[in-house]
Order: structure tokens, then sequence, then C-alpha cells
């Protein structure tokens, strides 16, 4: 969760719900979950996995889930940039000001 603490202080509109970041807008819903390689044999520390989830508002109101990617970038400030870019390009909107 510490990559999730670190990626709130990034996006500012982001709310952290102790489980995911979420940007939430009146069309989309986007979540940001971390993932820890469950693999104990592995010697070497990696990089969380941060996985990106992507909802759009269907006619009845309810988010429909729409794709997703995961992203496992050892510098944080590329991890965020690279999220943010992947964002950006799937719902049209900029995450640093708001998500619509």
């Amino acid at each position: 969760m510490e990559t999730l603490k670190s990626l709130y202080e990034y996006f500012p509109t982001a709310v952290y719900t102790g489980k995911c970041l979420v940007f939430i807008s009146e069309d989309w819903r986007v979540e940001l979950t971390e993932h820890k390689d469950s693999d104990y044999t592995k010697t070497s520390s990696q990089p969380s996995v941060i996985r990106v989830r992507v909802f759009k508002k269907a006619l009845n109101g309810e988010f429909v889930p729409g794709h997703f990617e995961d992203f496992q970038l050892p510098s944080l400030s590329e991890l965020a940039e690279q999220v943010e870019k992947y964002v950006q390009l799937a719902i049209g909107a900029n995450l640093r000001e708001r998500a619509e």
C-alpha cells in the first residue's frame, strides 16, 4: 500500500479508500489497486504491481468494468506519469486536474 499512498500525493483529485485509489466523475470511475508478488522464493525485491481499472457509466447509471492494465515500474515518478498517460488516453481527461 506504500506505492498507492505515494501515488495519492501525486494525484490530488484521487480518493484513497485504504484499499485503492479512486477517481470518479459523472461518466467514469478509475481504480488503482496495489498487488504484491506472492512468490516468496524470489530474493530480489520487485516493485508492486499497480492495476488500473477503467469503468464507464452505462445508461442505467451503473459503472460497467471496461479495460485494465497492470503497471510495474521501479520509479514512482515514471509509474505516475505512465498511469496518468494511460488514463488520459482511456477517458480523455487529465487526472491531476479532474476526472471527467
